[in-house]
């Protein structure tokens, strides 16, 4: 028998009625026993709908009880439904990360950071929520000479968690400033932390 999967052309998202590309929407499912089910990577079998990639979007359809609706069956939805849909978005990033420090893709420390952020190697720059100001405000300042040197835009920069969380889930590999450089596994890391500062702040807060 085969899988149903919905075709590119079925995205639309069952609060907003706007149809988006896969990077901007979040699919859902329902279980085998009926529990709503986020499918970040979208492959999941059977029906599906989507959501924009919004925490207040995700809690607008937890409250007037759409996902019965759009799944066609009856389900049962986790209160905390866009905190799920949180802590899966950061264990995608968190895993990310660390593919690439292994591979020589994300460095940490204000010396490294400063130096891949002028060579023109980073992709993203990252910061502790809680970091100290005079040390975002010097990588700042490398972040700015750099983009007058070569006229382009300055990298984007994300503060998504506190140095208490990176040490909780990273250990060795926390950090207090970090930058994503080039490849597949630094752009992956960018890719995921726009996604995560998107689905909290909405799509016009900025990336941190």
């Amino acid at each position: 028998m085969k899988v149903r999967i919905e075709p590119v052309n079925d995205r639309m998202c069952i609060v907003t009625r706007e149809r988006g590309q896969p990077d901007d929407l979040i699919r859902f499912v329902a279980g085998p026993d009926g529990t709503v089910v986020p499918d970040l990577r979208h492959a999941l079998p059977g029906r599906g709908c989507w959501v924009k990639a919004e925490r207040s979007v995700i809690d607008l359809a937890v409250k007037r009880k759409l996902f019965g609706r759009a799944l066609k069956t009856e389900v049962t939805t986790d209160p905390d439904l866009g905190g799920v849909v949180d802590r899966l978005l950061c264990d995608s990033l968190f895993g990310m990360m660390n593919m690439a420090r292994k591979s020589g893709q994300f460095v940490t420390g204000s010396g490294k950071v400063d130096d891949a952020i002028r060579s023109g190697a980073a992709r993203a720059l990252m910061h502790a929520s809680d970091a100290a100001e005079d040390g975002v405000r010097k990588l700042r300042q490398a972040n700015t000479a750099r983009a007058k040197g070569i006229k382009e835009a300055e990298i984007p920069v994300f503060r998504l968690f506190s140095a208490d969380e990176l040490a909780l889930v990273m250990g060795d590999g926390a950090f207090i400033h970090a930058a994503a450089l080039a490849g597949q596994a630094g752009e992956g890391v960018v890719k995921r932390a726009k996604m995560l500062a998107r689905y909290r702040n909405g799509p016009d807060a900025g990336p941190g």
